[in-house]
């Protein structure tokens, strides 16, 4: 794809890529498929959390989302705010700039729009804020494809959030209550869609068992993946947070006892390099050579080891993707809307427990009703990934329509203006 005057499209990748999150990553790595399969001439680079490894991992010039490295962390000292506030006025310049090298900006999947988990409004809100209003302002097309998006009750944080997505030349979301959301909030929503998550266009070669039910070599039959989380509730449960993650992490871990005196093999899964803690909390509570830990390092391990499992009780957003596009039977422990919707939408809205308030005699209850109905679920879950792989066909060949008319002809959604 080139532009008009011949030279290659130039499109950007923005957002927390490369900084640990699979799910993240699997929304980058789905957007770069596309691109390279459809768009194979044009330039991509990235503005994202974690340059070194998206440059390295997937071949892509990466330059750092902020420029104050320590954005991330607390800052008590004054040097430390100082640096923070002057990175803030930089980001403004150095945004713009980088839009500016730029065609396209495609915001690839995440959870965006939304403050499921705990967030401060200048921080990623505040980067995306800038990026779509320098889009909007220097005409480059900025379009948020699969986002999330969710209630916001920070004023500031909804505020810059609403504005970002106002912005935006082009908005799909990844469920319904996502779009809702953004209606709530003031977007005009009328010419959004609605898609599966991106990841359900990653390719499932080699994830796959051969024969349905059999256990793959190596993983003994009967293995239960459990897919845990540094949940600490969201961003207004502060508050509350440690209370919270109390009850998450005595619930899970006494979830996966019962498993392990049952005799069931046990897989513990990740999402993000923050839950490390709570697989070594688990490990150490719950003894027992049953229970082991992966070290996925992308959502195609993921699908890999829930491929292999027999049943998969997760919290991560990601981790359910990987295990129902896996085909996989899933509990969804459950800490957010897209979480059930994600289920719904697969056929298994009847298996969400809350991870607020993990009860293992009740999780444990509807985790075997899941098995009993196993066969049946694997077969509901083949025919809703077909649909999935359907509609994500369409929803590419949508963004091209909107972000890649041909040089003779401009398409309404292309040009459209979203206030």
């Amino acid at each position: 794809m080139t532009s008009a005057d011949g030279t290659p499209v130039r499109v950007g990748v923005f957002g927390l890529l490369g900084s640990g999150n699979l799910g993240n990553d699997g929304s980058l790595e789905a957007v770069l498929g596309y691109l390279r399969a459809e768009h194979p001439e044009a330039a991509v680079d990235a503005l994202c959390g974690g340059p070194e490894i998206v440059g390295a991992r997937y071949g892509i010039p990466a330059t750092r989302l902020h420029w104050y490295r320590g954005e991330y962390r607390t800052a008590s000292r004054a040097g430390a705010v100082a640096g923070k506030g002057l990175g803030k006025v930089v980001d403004i310049f150095r945004t713009a700039a980088w839009v500016r090298r730029h065609d396209v900006v495609i915001v690839p999947g995440m959870g965006v729009l939304e403050a499921t988990l705990p967030l401060r409004p200048w921080g990623f809100p505040y980067a995306l804020f800038l990026l779509c209003a320098s889009g909007r302002l220097l005409g480059t097309r900025v379009a948020l494809v699969g986002v999330g998006a969710g209630p916001i009750g920070n004023r500031l944080t909804r505020a810059l959030v609403r504005g970002a997505a106002r912005c935006a030349a082009y908005r799909s979301y990844r469920d319904a209550p996502s779009r809702d959301a953004m209606r709530t909030m003031g977007v005009d929503t009328s010419r959004d869609e609605v898609y599966p998550d991106l990841a359900f266009a990653l390719p499932t070669d080699g994830a796959l068992p051969t024969d349905e039910g059999s256990a793959p070599a190596g993983r003994p039959a009967g293995t239960v993946c459990v897919g845990v989380m540094d949940f600490h509730g969201g961003d207004d449960d502060r508050a509350r947070a440690e209370e919270i993650h109390r009850r998450y992490l005595d619930g899970t871990t006494r979830f996966v006892r019962a498993l392990v005196e049952d005799g069931r093999p046990v897989r513990l899964l990740t999402g993000d390099a923050c839950d490390a803690p709570v697989v070594d909390a688990i490990l150490a509570a719950v003894d027992s050579p049953l229970v082991t830990a992966a070290r996925a390092a992308s959502l195609a391990d993921l699908m890999k080891e829930t491929a292999a499992a027999d049943t998969v009780v997760a919290t991560r957003y990601h981790n359910l993707v990987c295990a129902l596009k896996a085909g996989t039977p899933t509990l969804a422990l459950s800490y957010a809307a897209k979480s059930d919707a994600l289920m719904d939408r697969m056929g298994l809205g009847a298996y969400c427990h809350p991870a607020r308030d993990v009860d293992p005699d009740r999780l444990l209850a509807q985790f075997r009703a899941l098995e009993e109905r196993s066969a049946q679920l694997r077969h509901t879950l083949a025919e809703r990934n077909l649909v999935a792989a359907r509609q994500l066909a369409h929803q590419f060949s949508a963004l091209t329509a909107a972000l890649f008319p041909a040089p003779d002809r401009a398409t309404p959604h292309a040009l459209r203006e979203n206030t």
